[in-house]
């Protein structure tokens, strides 16, 4: 099969796509031809040697859609034939409350998506949502699954309070917008550009700021007057700017760290006065994959797909997303 290998760092441009062995499903397994895939940061950070414990030779990708055609010992052959989508890792384990010692998500050092075939466990498939294409049911599961269980499970996000999504435009915000708005909440976003926030309002979101204005906290406070619950990824020194815009009892859930920890510290008067709580969070275990996919198709929820590209142009679509140049997810074809 063909699939897209990384085999040291270097960046983008060290995917080589290229034919390797067919995997061929073990016990209790399924093997997936896979229609789509999707990237995710961590892809690239893997390419540029910025993750731990990276393995070479590797086959990344952690997001895919395709059909069941070949089952492993053990497993129900009715499973032939069906169309899925992936829950995007391995052994979550048994605390829902944290991922356990063994858990791992795929694309190293398991086989990841980019690729024709993928084997992985029965019970990690999930029935593709009858409304989405293929491209939209493959940019679904880990961007997802990650604001899925910061907007549901940590953020606890309910009809008629007030969100801030932060970062409008990456696939996880964008999802998180979509959980929110169609939670009934009034959510509302900040971006570093006109278009993503004015894209966040056709997603449900009520209005947004550009943090570029050195005044945005203030333009939020205006806006929204106070939020209940802040869904951030940045972090750097926006985060106590963020802090003094939540109510009385209202959440700071982040889910990464792109701009580090604060730089003057956390201003924890503030954090105690206001009973505040700060929730760390990534990923999402197998039962919040399946409400997250139920939720889709209960609501008919469309993710937001920027561009597909065939599998043969990973390199190309793994810059797209280096520069923050995507509005949603970036998906790869195979041809």
């Amino acid at each position: 099969m063909k699939a897209a290998v990384l085999h040291e760092k270097g960046g983008p441009d060290k995917f080589v796509v290229e034919e390797v062995p067919t995997p061929q499903p073990r016990p209790g397994e399924v093997r997936v031809k896979l229609k789509n895939s999707a990237l995710n940061r961590r892809d690239y950070f893997i390419s540029v040697g910025l993750y731990p414990k990276i393995e070479f030779p590797c086959i990344a990708g952690s997001d895919g859609a395709g059909v069941v055609d070949a089952v492993g010992e053990g497993v129900d052959a009715s499973l032939l034939g069906d169309e899925v989508v992936l829950y995007p890792a391995r052994d979550w384990g048994d605390n829902p409350h944290c991922d356990g010692p063994n858990f791992r998500v795929l694309g190293m050092p398991d086989q990841g998506t980019f690729a024709e075939y993928i084997c992985v466990p029965s019970e990690d498939v999930y029935p593709r949502p009858s409304h989405l294409s293929w491209e939209q049911a493959a940019a679904v599961p880990l961007a997802g699954l990650t604001s899925w269980r910061a907007v549901v499970t940590q953020g606890e996000v309910r009809a008629g309070q007030k969100v801030l999504v932060t970062g409008a435009g990456s696939g996880v915000s964008t999802f998180a917008i979509l959980w929110c708005a169609n939670l009934g909440a009034d959510v509302y976003v900040t971006s570093s550009k006109l278009e993503k926030i004015a894209k966040a309002r056709e997603l449900g979101a009520i209005d947004g700021v550009n943090y570029h204005d050195e005044d945005w906290p203030k333009q939020l406070k205006a806006k929204a007057g106070g939020f209940d619950v802040i869904i951030d990824s940045a972090g750097g020194d926006g985060v106590n700017s963020l802090i003094r815009t939540l109510n009385p009892g209202g959440r700071l859930v982040f889910f990464g760290a792109t701009l580090g920890n604060p730089g003057k510290g956390l201003e924890m008067a503030m954090v105690f006065f206001k009973q505040l709580r700060i929730q760390g969070t990534t990923m999402g275990s197998p039962a919040e994959f399946k409400a997250m996919i139920d939720f889709v198709s209960e609501k008919q929820i469309v993710p937001v797909v920027d561009q597909i590209l065939p599998l043969s142009d990973v390199t190309q679509a793994h810059r797209r997303m280096e520069k923050f140049e995507q509005l949603g997810k970036i998906v790869l074809a195979n041809e």
